[in-house]
């Protein structure tokens, strides 16, 4: 997605490429929601690549659903929206329907260490899990920490977290190897493998 900012907090997002190219997205009415810069996002996509085609994607702290859905316009196959907030899921239906992408996506309300338990019981899996939450409050850990609990991602997968730059993720579990760190400004990126041990 792109973000183009304007006077007064205003902003408009969209997608930056692939089958949803230039759509223009529903936009939060406030900045309790903090989508992931343009600069931010693109970089990540152009680091995951064409790993993306075909993929199983959880979007935890979906906010707007700006990761979920760039992933999908650039091929994933199915993606899972999660977010504590009802509001901002209401936004990222928003945002699907405009995408059309109903048939390829689900949103869950909840919390996102305890839905990581309900969705390996029910069986599922999936290839990349982004983890945006708000930063510097241990989150990116309790994911972490939930992830190796109740192995969501396959063989081989990653968990992408987007974090302050002062935010430590400290000692991984053995499954989890940081493959890759990405620093822009406040914003740190981390690539985190996933191999079952």
């Amino acid at each position: 997605l792109q973000i183009l900012y304007y006077k007064y907090g205003v902003f408009k997002m969209r997608i930056i490429t692939g089958r949803a190219r230039g759509l223009k997205l529903t936009t939060p009415k406030n900045w309790d929601v903090r989508p992931t810069a343009d600069r931010v996002k693109e970089s990540l996509f152009n680091i995951i690549g064409s790993k993306i085609i075909g993929a199983q994607v959880l979007d935890l702290f979906a906010g707007t659903g700006n990761l979920g859905l760039e992933s999908w316009s650039r091929g994933a196959e199915k993606i899972v929206f999660t977010d504590t907030s009802k509001e901002s899921l209401r936004l990222v239906e928003s945002n699907i329907a405009k995408c059309r992408a109903q048939e390829d996506t689900e949103t869950i309300c909840g919390d996102a260490c305890q839905l990581i338990g309900r969705l390996h019981k029910k069986g599922m899996s999936f290839d990349f899990v982004f983890a945006d939450p708000p930063y510097n409050k241990g989150l990116v850990q309790k994911v972490i920490a939930a992830l190796a609990e109740s192995p969501l991602l396959n063989d081989g997968g990653y968990l992408i977290a987007e974090h302050s730059a002062h935010d430590e993720l400290g000692t991984l579990p053995p499954q989890f190897e940081l493959v890759r760190c990405e620093t822009y400004g406040e914003t740190k990126i981390s690539f985190i493998r996933f191999a079952k041990v």
